[in-house]
């Protein structure tokens, strides 16, 4: 069962995140594009432009798609394109908050992987299902050191109309 948090982690990562969860699983990523994946470390500055970018997403009503077709994913970049092109307005909401398109995707899988890790902690099930070799534990520890905000955005996003908002919390 997917819970609340997981539902609102979606909207962190506006039409990226739905795409992402694809390439985590995807098997056919490139080795250089699994590695990227797990070493990529969120930092404060990062934190404060995704912080940034999701609130003016919020704003501006553009919310989680669709993902595209996983067929047409083999890489990271192909990805990235995939989440560009499902809303005209993304592209140049991350460049103004200076995320290049495989950045802000890398940010954003950073970002909920270490959710899910912080998540699994408290749930068995879930914590079965994760990899802990391919936990990256600083993005964990950031994660948990900047739990109360993330929650107190996804909430805002939530209330302002996002995919989880009518779903009773389920």
């Amino acid at each position: 069962m997917i819970t609340r948090l997981q539902q609102v982690l979606l909207l962190v990562a506006l039409a990226v995140l739905p795409l992402s969860l694809k390439a985590q699983a995807a098997p056919g990523l490139p080795e250089a594009d699994k590695q990227a994946i797990q070493q990529y470390t969120l930092t404060e500055d990062v934190f404060n432009r995704l912080v940034a970018a999701t609130k003016e997403a919020q704003a501006a009503g553009i919310h989680p798609q669709q993902a595209g077709d996983p067929s047409q994913i083999h890489s990271l970049d192909d990805l990235a394109r995939q989440a560009m092109s499902s809303d005209p307005r993304i592209p140049a909401l991350i460049a103004k908050h200076g995320f290049t398109p495989r950045e802000f995707l890398l940010a954003n899988i950073a970002l909920m992987n270490a959710g899910l890790v912080v998540q699994a902690k408290s749930q068995p099930e879930l914590a079965k299902m994760i990899d802990q070799s391919k936990v990256n534990a600083a993005n964990v520890a950031f994660y948990e050191a900047h739990q109360a905000q993330i929650e107190a955005l996804l909430r805002a996003g939530a209330a302002n109309g996002g995919p989880e908002a009518g779903n009773g919390g389920q």
